[in-house]
Parts: structure tokens; C-alpha cells; sequence
């Protein structure tokens, strides 16, 4: 009998643990992708010296995190997410949880979350068909003014971000509709009077998507409060959509920004972009994209950070000119569900007073032509 006590009390020790594992799971996830580009920058048109023409490594996306869920009862979850950056050539090193990072709690009501994350108007983004966000193939700088991990209130004129001290709301889905929102907290206005023309600068974010079937439907709008020295605001909004066509997938985006540095100024900016990724036979594809951002208009002499002009940052100027087009083209290769590879040339051109740059690498040499030959791998796990 006492034998039979101690392996009941034994078996009860081992299995105390492996309940409480079967209430919150915990899932190890990540991207790594590393692109290696022979980029010439085309020739200085502003006087001086040609820029470099270097061969450049870029770790743009990669990422490793941890998440984990537990199941409360009544269809009510709680959740975390911890992700960051894995740069395997050692030289984006960023911090712990730099990545999408949160704290949430899910159900039928949808899903509220506190954190680092991607804001709505990022999130809803669908149609960028044919490129890639970041990287010598990226879009981001041209259509919304740049990606990245930003604090309350910094860069005006960027909008699809990864905004920290975030407050979100998802909603359930609704018919392939689903609903999203987001803001700031204040906490850059500490040290402020309330008289401040920054005090309570926030972002904030609404977007909704419709996924059903081949298509999908995305509209995003951000604002950016206060983030200037006179206290006004920048916003932008976008439409972007994709539909699969068989073989072959079809996307597109519209995007408007707007900013007012000052009182008495004004820009604004119009971009769109066009591409087709086709799935041509077994694990053979080709892509194509093509992006045009828009002449900056308003206030001569302006910008939409507020700033002095320089990268990706075009000043207003009266015979106009400052637009850019960036088309590309890749074969790529899937080595297996998870894994692919690919090659490509990438080709920039700037208009007579654009300072537009590859993925937003270089100088800011308004007119330059920047173009590039491209080998990627990348693996999700």
C-alpha cells in the first residue's frame, strides 16, 4: 500500500507540471532574410563628387520571438508577444522585444493590446503586390514615407509605423470584414507645460480590411499630432487591394499624405503603386512592381517632416520635379514552403529635384538614377 502511495503521489508531481503547460503554450517564431546587392547611385547632378558604388548586405524583416496564449474560460484568451530584431550580419543590433510586442486579451469582443506594434494603417496595407516593404526591393520610403520602430511623436512625415506605447483594438471578423484602431498614450508630454505646442502629441491610427476569397480590401488612415514645432498635424490615408487571378496574383495601392509644418504652410504628396507576382510552374515565380511617388506640393521651401530636405524627404520646389519611379523585377524560387530564393534588378529615377534613394540607403542627390542587381534567401520558421 505504501509503495502504491508513493507512485501515485510521484505520478501526481510529474503530471502537476505538464497541466499547467497544457493551459499556456508558448510558440518560438521568426524570419530571417538576407539580401547581398551591387547598387551604383547613379551620378551626383548637384556638383561634386559621384557617390560610391557599393556592394551592400541588408537583414530587412528578419525577426525572432516568442508568443503564448492562455485560455481563461468562456472564450476569453490572454496573450504576449516578445519580437526582435535578428540582423545575423551584426550590424542592426537593436534591443530586446524592438519588434512587434504586446500584452493582450482576446474573444468574442475581439482583441484588445497594449504595446509595440504595427498601427492599423500599416496593418492594412494588402496591395503591395510584386515588392517588398524594406530592402533594396522595398516600397515603404516612396509610398508612406518610410517603416520603422518610432517614438510618440517622431517623424511626421513617416506613416506606416511600428508605433510604440500603443493602445489597439482589433475587432472579431465580420464577413471577411475586420476593423482596427489605435493610439498613443502621452507620455513625451512629462517634462511639457500644458501650454506646450507639442504637449499631448499622440498617433493615432483606424483602418479595416476585407478579405474573402481571391480578394482583399484594405483602407488606412494615421495621423501624427502635434509632432511639429508649431503644434499642427500630419495625416495620410491609403485604398490598396489584391485578387488572385489563378496563377497569378494582381495588387495595387493609392496613398495621400498631407502636413501643415507650420501655421502658414501646407505640403501634400500623392503615390501609387502597381504590381503582379505569377506563379508560373512548380516552384517558379516572377515579380513585378512598379511605384511612383508624387510631386511634393504647397509651401515652396517645405517638407513633410518639417525639417530641412534630404533622403526620401524632398523640399517643395515651384517648377515641381520632385517625384520619383521605382520599378523591379525578380525570379524567385521556392526551396520549400518556408524557405525561397531570388534574383532580381531594381531601378530608381529620380525626377530633376527627387532625392529619393534604394531602400533608402545613399545620399540625397535630387535627379540621381539608382539601380541595382539583387540575390535574397529568406526563411520563416
Amino acid at each position: 500500500m505504501q509503495k502504491k502511495l508513493i507512485a501515485v503521489a510521484v505520478a501526481g508531481a510529474l503530471a502537476a507540471p505538464a497541466a499547467a503547460l497544457a493551459q499556456s503554450t508558448v510558440q518560438v517564431f521568426g524570419n530571417i532574410y538576407m539580401e547581398y546587392g551591387f547598387i551604383n547611385q547613379g551620378a551626383n547632378n548637384v556638383g561634386g563628387a559621384d557617390p560610391a558604388n557599393p556592394d551592400v548586405l541588408q537583414s530587412p524583416g528578419s525577426e525572432i520571438g516568442f508568443r503564448g496564449e492562455e485560455k481563461l474560460g468562456g472564450g476569453l484568451s490572454a496573450w504576449f508577444q516578445c519580437t526582435s530584431t535578428a540582423d545575423i550580419r551584426g550590424a542592426g543590433v537593436q534591443g530586446f522585444c524592438s519588434r512587434n510586442s504586446a500584452v493582450g486579451l482576446k474573444g468574442s469582443f475581439g482583441n484588445f493590446f497594449i504595446g509595440l506594434w504595427d498601427n492599423p494603417y500599416k496593418r492594412a496595407r494588402v496591395g503591395n503586390t510584386g515588392a517588398r516593404d524594406t530592402g533594396a526591393f522595398g516600397t515603404a520610403h516612396l509610398l508612406h514615407g518610410g517603416p520603422g520602430t518610432l517614438q510618440i511623436g517622431a517623424n511626421p512625415q513617416d506613416f506606416a509605423r511600428r508605433q510604440a506605447n500603443s493602445i489597439n483594438y482589433d475587432t472579431p471578423m465580420f464577413g471577411g470584414f475586420q476593423g482596427m484602431i489605435s493610439m498613443t498614450s502621452t507620455n513625451s508630454s512629462t517634462a511639457l507645460a500644458a501650454n506646450a505646442a507639442t504637449a499631448k502629441q499622440r498617433n493615432v491610427s483606424v483602418a479595416g480590411t476585407y478579405r474573402q476569397g481571391p480578394l482583399a480590401i484594405g483602407l488606412g488612415w494615421a495621423e501624427n499630432s502635434k509632432t511639429y514645432a508649431a503644434g499642427t498635424d500630419s495625416d495620410a490615408w491609403h485604398l490598396s487591394a489584391s485578387y488572385q487571378l489563378g496563377s497569378v496574383k494582381l495588387g495595387g495601392a493609392y496613398v495621400k499624405m498631407d502636413g501643415n509644418p507650420t501655421a502658414a504652410t501646407n505640403v501634400d504628396r500623392t503615390n501609387w503603386h502597381l504590381g503582379v507576382e505569377w506563379k508560373v510552374q512548380g516552384p517558379h515565380n516572377v515579380h513585378f512592381g512598379y511605384t511612383r511617388a508624387g510631386d511634393i506640393k504647397g509651401s515652396v521651401g517645405s517638407t513633410l517632416s518639417g525639417g530641412a530636405a534630404g533622403v526620401n524627404n524632398p523640399a517643395v520646389n515651384a517648377a515641381g520635379d520632385t517625384g520619383a519611379k521605382l520599378w523591379q523585377v525578380k525570379y524567385v524560387h521556392d526551396l520549400s514552403k518556408r524557405t525561397f530564393t531570388s534574383v532580381g534588378y531594381t531601378h530608381l529615377k529620380n525626377d530633376r529635384f527627387g532625392t529619393y534613394n534604394l531602400g533608402g540607403l545613399g545620399l540625397a542627390n535630387a535627379g540621381s538614377k539608382n539601380k541595382g542587381v539583387v540575390v535574397n534567401v529568406g526563411h520563416r520558421f
